[in-house]
Order: structure tokens, then sequence, then C-alpha cells
């Protein structure tokens, strides 16, 4: 069996950071690719994750270069997490968030 491989798109809000990738994305839409791998051995059907990626424009020429980045589905869903608390919060505690 081969690999498949799933697109979706998540969509920040607010500017955001991954681990492993340097510096701060704007807010925007990203698309997302999963690359998953069939387990052999078993008596039915089923996948593990092979990697993630997110596509993410350049630092130099955004609407000319791309770059595909691996990433941890935990620290993205972590980042998404932070991205929707920013909704709930009054305005102004994100500035206030880190001081005494």
């Amino acid at each position: 069996m081969t690999e498949r491989v799933t697109h979706t798109t998540v969509t920040f809000r607010h500017p955001f950071e991954l681990a492993g990738v340097e510096g701060e994305r704007p807010a925007g839409t990203y698309a997302i690719e999963t690359t998953e791998a069939p387990i052999d051995g078993l008596s039915f059907l089923a996948y593990r994750r092979v990697s993630i990626t997110i596509d993410l424009p350049c630092n130099l020429s955004a609407m000319l270069s791309r770059q595909l980045v691996d990433i941890d589905p935990r620290d993205l869903e972590a980042a998404l997490k932070r991205d929707a608390a920013m909704e709930t919060m009054p305005p102004g505690a994100f500035a206030m968030q880190g001081r005494p």
C-alpha cells in the first residue's frame, strides 16, 4: 500500500509562533499537509502519521517564495489554542500578559 496525503488549512486570527519555526508569523490561513503510512500486519486497515508540514511564505518575498516546514502536531494544536484564547481576552489583556 502507499502513503496517503491529506491537505487541510488552518486560520490564525492573530500573529503566532510555532516551535521549530523562526520568528513570529502573521495572522492568516495556512496550508497543512499530513502524510500517513499504512500499518502492516493488521487484520484491518490503519494508518500512522509520518509527517505534518505547514506551508509558510518566506520572509524575503512572500508572494514568490514558500517553504514547507515539518512541525509537531502538538505544537500546531497549542498555537491554535493560544490564538482562540486571545478571542476571549478583554481588550488590553494581551499587552498586560507577562507583566507584574
